[in-house]
C-alpha cells in the first residue's frame, strides 16, 4: 500500500508541475492533452488507496460487530453509508469501492496469517495507475461470476489478459471485451441467458388521447440483430443523403436528432410492407452477419458474433440464424472467393466488404458496426493503391475525415482476414508515433495462444 502511496505522491507532484501557472482557459494545447493524462493517472492511483481504505472500513464494520461496529460507531448504519458520506459519493460506487479492496488485498486468515489477493493482476494494475475502480469492478464482477465454471488456471489468464487490455478503453469498450471474454471462458453459459432474454422479448402499443402511438419493445439478440440492421442501415443512407446533399446544395441544416430518424425508419419498415412507392429503395448494410469459426460450427461448440451486437450468441442460436433467411453465415476457414482484385476494380466487391468487415469488425476508427461504415482504400485508389484487402479499411465518415485530415496512418500487418490493423497517430499526437490496434482488436478477447 505505502507504495501506491509513494507512487500518488509523485503523480501528484507531476500533475502540480505540469499544471498552467496561472489559468487553464486558453492553455497550450499540448500542456493540456498532458494535464488531462497526469489528472487521469492520479484519480486510478487514488482509486486503488481508497478501495484499500474502504475495504478495511467494512471489514471493521461487519454486522456481526454489532455496536462495535466502526460504521455505528460513527453514526452511520453501514460501510457503504459511512463511505458515501464522507467521500460525497453513492452507496454503489462505495460498494464498488469495498467490492475491489476486498479482491485486491491481501486476505487476513483466522490463524492470523496472511493470503494472497484473490484478484492479484487486478490489484498490480490498479497500484501502478493502470486501472480505475471502475473497470477493475467490472473485471471482477465478470470472473466471480464464471469462477465456478471455470477452471483456476484459465480464470488467471483471462484476469492477466484482461487486465492488460483493459488500459486505455473507457467503460463501454471495457464491457464488450468482458462479454466476449465471458463467452470465451464459460460458453455453456450463454444458451440459459439467451432462454432468459427470449422470455422477456415483448412489444407494446398504446394510443395516448392525443393521438400519439407509444411502442415499447424488448428483443433478444436472436430477434433482434435483423431489426437493428435493417434501421441502422436507412439510418446510416439518410445520414449520407443528407451529407452529399449539404455538399451540393450548400445546406447548413444540422441533421435531424437520431431518435426521430430511427422512428422514421421504423415507419419505413411498415410501409415498406404495405406496399408503399419505396418499395424499390436500397439499403446497403441491411444485412444480418453471424461470424463464427468452422471448427465450431462443426463441433457445436464456442460461440457466435452478431455483427453491431455486443453480446456474444451460443452455437445452438449460430445454427438457428444461418439456417434462417436474410442471415449471411460468415463461415472461418476457407477461401471459397477471390478477395483481391488488384487495380483492376476501383470500388471493393460485397465478398470484399464482408471480408473486411470479419477482419476490422466494423470501423477500425471507432468501432460502429459494418452497416453504417464505407470501404476505403488506404493508399487511394487515383494514386495506384490497389482494391485488395491489404490496402483496404472501413471507416465511419468521421474516423474517414478524422485520418485523412488529421495526417494519421494506417498500418495492415499480416494478409486476409486475420491481418492486424494499426492506427498510427500524427506526430503531433505521439511524437514516438506509436501504433494503436484498430477497434476490432481494442474491443475483442484476446486469450493467449
Amino acid at each position: 500500500m505505502s507504495s501506491t502511496i509513494d507512487s500518488l505522491q509523485t503523480a501528484v507532484t507531476a500533475l502540480a508541475a505540469a499544471w498552467p501557472m496561472e489559468r487553464v482557459e486558453g492553455c497550450d494545447a499540448s500542456r493540456l492533452v498532458e494535464v488531462n493524462r497526469q489528472i487521469g493517472h492520479a484519480r486510478r492511483l487514488l482509486d486503488a488507496a481508497a478501495s484499500q481504505v474502504a475495504a478495511e472500513i467494512s471489514r471493521q464494520s461487519r454486522p456481526e460487530l454489532g455496536v462495535d461496529s466502526l460504521a455505528k460507531k460513527q453514526g452511520h448504519r453501514s460501510a457503504n453509508v459511512f463511505l458515501a458520506t464522507t467521500l460525497g459519493t453513492t452507496t454503489g460506487d462505495a460498494a464498488k469501492l469495498i467490492q475491489v479492496g476486498a479482491a485486491t488485498a491481501p486476505r487476513l486468515l483466522l490463524s492470523g496469517a496472511e493470503a494472497p489477493a484473490r484478484r492479484p493482476h487486478v490489484g498490480e494494475a490498479l497500484s501502478k495507475g493502470l486501472l480505475g475502480k471502475d473497470a477493475a469492478a467490472a473485471i471482477i464482477t465478470m470472473l466471480d461470476g464464471v469462477e465456478s465454471r471455470a477452471t483456476a488456471a484459465a480464470i488467471d489468464e483471462a484476469e492477466q489478459t484482461l487486465t492488460a487490455q483493459a488500459a486505455g478503453l473507457d467503460l463501454h469498450a471495457l464491457q464488450k471485451v468482458l462479454a466476449r471474454a465471458e463467452a470465451y471462458l464459460d460458453p455453456d453459459g450463454l444458451e440459459p441467458k439467451e432462454a432468459d432474454l427470449r422470455a422477456q422479448t415483448g412489444l407494446t402499443i398504446r394510443q395516448e388521447r392525443t393521438g400519439m402511438i407509444i411502442v415499447n419493445g424488448k428483443f433478444d439478440p436472436e430477434r433482434g440483430a435483423p431489426i437493428l440492421a435493417l434501421i441502422d442501415a436507412i439510418v446510416t443512407a439518410d445520414l449520407n443523403a443528407q451529407r452529399d446533399d449539404a455538399r451540393q446544395k450548400g445546406s447548413g441544416l444540422p441533421p435531424r436528432p437520431i431518435p426521430v430518424m430511427q422512428a422514421d425508419a421504423f415507419v419505413t419498415i411498415c410501409e415498406h410492407y404495405t406496399g408503399c412507392d419505396r418499395t424499390n429503395r436500397t439499403l446497403p448494410g441491411a444485412t444480418v452477419i453471424v461470424r463464427v469459426s468452422l471448427e465450431d460450427l462443426q463441433a457445436g461448440t464456442g460461440s457466435g458474433l452478431i455483427d453491431g451486437i455486443d453480446q456474444p450468441i451460443c452455437i445452438g442460436t449460430v445454427r438457428r440464424m444461418a439456417a434462417g433467411g436474410g442471415t449471411i453465415p460468415m463461415v472461418l476457414g476457407a477461401d471459397s472467393q477471390i478477395l483481391d482484385f488488384g487495380k483492376d476494380k476501383r470500388f471493393f466487391t460485397h465478398a470484399q466488404r464482408l471480408a473486411l468487415a470479419e477482419r476490422d469488425g466494423g470501423c477500425a476508427g471507432c468501432g460502429a458496426p459494418p452497416g453504417r461504415t464505407k470501404a476505403h482504400h488506404i493508399r487511394w485508389w487515383s494514386r495506384g493503391g490497389p482494391t485488395n484487402l491489404s490496402n483496404g479499411v472501413l471507416l465511419c465518415t468521421s474516423c474517414h475525415h478524422l485520418i485523412h485530415d488529421q495526417g494519421w496512418d494506417i498500418r495492415i500487418d499480416g494478409v486476409g482476414i486475420t491481418a492486424h490493423v494499426w492506427l498510427i497517430p500524427p506526430a503531433w499526437v505521439d511524437p514516438t508515433r506509436s501504433p494503436r490496434p484498430a477497434a476490432r482488436r481494442r474491443h475483442d478477447y484476446l486469450p493467449a495462444a
